[in-house]
This record gives C-alpha cells, structure tokens and sequence, in this order.
C-alpha cells in the first residue's frame, strides 16, 4: 500500500474540488481525506495500492471543471490504519 500527503494550490476553492477528489478517491478505490486550507489552497491524503494512487495525483493535477490548478505538490506520507474509505475534512 501506498500513501502520500498532498496539496493543490491556484484556483482550487469554490469550485467543488474536495467533493470531486473524494469521489475520485472512491472511484479509484482509495482511502483518505481532503480539505480546504485558510491560504486558498486544498490538502489531502491519499492511500491505496500504487497505481490507484498515482491515478489520484494525475487527476489532482487537473482537478475537476471550473479548478485552475497552478501547483500539485506530494510526499510520502505514513499508511492510517484508522481510515475507512474517503472523507472531506473541515
């Protein structure tokens, strides 16, 4: 299993981009989170097998219709044995 930290920076609030990743998570199988930071930007964590997760980073990178992504940074992050499935954070 694979986990990364992620965060997503330009015109990513507003536009329904943590809806859109966690239904992306759940349609790639993913377990995780997302979550809007006080900056402007989106945060999450994204874990599961390899490929699933390099498919949620490329998506990241587009995000869905109406997002302007400027910057999609990542790292390795820790597996959460506590996650079930794919929430949207406050």
């Amino acid at each position: 299993m694979k986990a990364v930290s992620f965060r997503v920076s330009g015109r990513v609030q507003g536009v329904y981009f943590r809806v859109a990743t966690r239904q992306m998570g759940e349609h790639l199988g993913l377990q995780g989170w997302v979550r809007n930071r006080a900056d402007g930007a989106v945060e999450g964590h994204l874990q599961g097998d390899q490929a699933a997760v390099e498919a949620g980073l490329a998506w990241c990178r587009q995000g869905p219709p109406g997002a302007e992504v400027d910057r999609l940074t990542w790292e390795p992050a820790s597996v959460d044995t506590n996650l079930a499935g794919f929430s949207i954070r406050p």
